[in-house]
């Protein structure tokens, strides 16, 4: 991973065009190729980044960043502060709780509770940026990815759109769709969802385990 601090403007040009006026930045170049624009500010999500696979061409003051889509991330060097690379290695990836676990094990066999008809393709769908929950195919043959939470927030949709936007470049599985499944999901999640066209599924983890509630008459 390299990591640069530095004087910049950044200027993107693709679906639509943006500029970042020259400002002091973290501008981070992962080992998969994402070139990702930080200020040091707003959490984790980066002002601009540019996913792979895509292209850096470096040039005194100046990096272009591009992808196959034609898509441009140009960033604009003043002044360099910082520029340094440490290898990180192979990450183990995260382990998921064992309600997350199990609620994949349990929807991978109840894959009614989505629809009638779907069928599953494979849990822990490999992508370049980690594994997809499931993949499976609804009843019109189309791919859906689903993500699966014990609570689902921000992070998590923010999560599945990243995989989506990889898994629509493959031709043979575009169209994809996405659904964010768990227990429970808060409404900042569901609207951030509803604008990406990502489907939201509240599971319910007892019910999946076939436990009946206690003082029910049936």
């Amino acid at each position: 991973m390299r990591l640069v601090i530095a004087r910049c403007s950044v200027d993107y040009v693709g679906r639509l065009t943006a500029h970042l006026p020259e400002a002091l930045r973290l501008l981070i170049v992962k080992a998969d190729g994402s070139v990702l624009v930080h200020s040091d500010g707003g959490s984790y999500k980066p002002l601009n980044w540019m996913s792979p696979p895509c292209r850096l061409t470096e040039e005194p003051g100046k990096w272009s960043v591009t992808n196959k889509g034609g898509e441009t991330l140009a960033i604009t060097l003043t002044e360099v502060i910082s520029d340094t690379s440490v290898e990180l290695g192979i990450d183990p990836g995260l382990k998921k709780d064992g309600v997350e676990a199990h609620l994949q094990e349990l929807l991978a066999v109840q894959l009614d509770l989505l629809g009638d008809g779907w069928r599953l393709v494979r849990r822990e769908y490999p992508t370049p940026i980690g594994p997809v929950d499931i993949m499976c195919r609804n009843e019109a043959g189309e791919s859906v990815a689903v993500e699966i939470k014990r609570r689902g927030e921000i992070d998590g949709v923010e999560q599945l759109t990243r995989y989506l936007e990889l898994l629509n470049r493959d031709p043979l599985l575009a169209p994809v769709h996405g659904i964010f499944a768990a227990q429970e999901i808060k409404p900042q999640a569901r609207t951030l969802a509803a604008d990406r066209g990502i489907r939201c599924v509240t599971l319910n983890y007892e019910a999946m385990r076939g436990v009946i509630p206690e003082n029910t008459l049936f």
